[in-house]
């Protein structure tokens, strides 16, 4: 059996993959998410997931963030672009996302894992310092909001 035969969702694409992330605040904290499944796997992170065909980053980021998290969002405009492009040992590449990062604003919802995430909430800027969060989240919370 070769690595692409029953693989999951997303893993060896044939191209770059869009992906998005809502990047929402309430009170003195940051909506964050621990991934359940690769990239990044156990890290905290922004979070969000695929855009579908047809959809706008705006769309996807409401769908992903109530998926992820139940949480109600209002999206804003892009703030931040960056790739995760990650090799197997092979050097194969096993995932390449292009993600954009949205503002948004809380509307409603009471955090809780979905779908791919094994747990959702709201984390303080002191918290943030304790937890293991993925690198271009920690970087982005910090040189752009002043967080962490």
């Amino acid at each position: 059996m070769s690595r692409f035969d029953e693989r999951p969702e997303g893993e060896y694409p044939v191209g770059p993959q869009t992906a998005v992330g809502a990047i929402v605040f309430r009170d003195d904290t940051v909506l964050l998410v621990k991934r359940a499944n690769h990239p990044g796997k156990g890290l905290w992170a922004i979070p969000g997931g695929r855009v579908k065909l047809g959809e706008t980053l705006k769309e996807a980021a409401k769908r992903e963030v109530k998926e992820e998290t139940g949480v109600i969002i209002s999206p804003k405009d892009p703030i931040y672009f960056f790739d995760v492009i990650d090799r197997d040992d092979e050097g194969g590449i096993r995932f390449h996302y292009v993600i954009v990062d949205l503002l948004a604003d809380y509307l409603s919802g009471v955090p809780s894992p979905g779908t791919d995430a094994s747990e959702a909430r709201w984390i303080s800027s002191e918290e943030l310092k304790e937890l293991p969060v993925s690198r271009t989240t920690r970087e982005l919370l910090k040189t752009r909001f002043q967080f962490g």
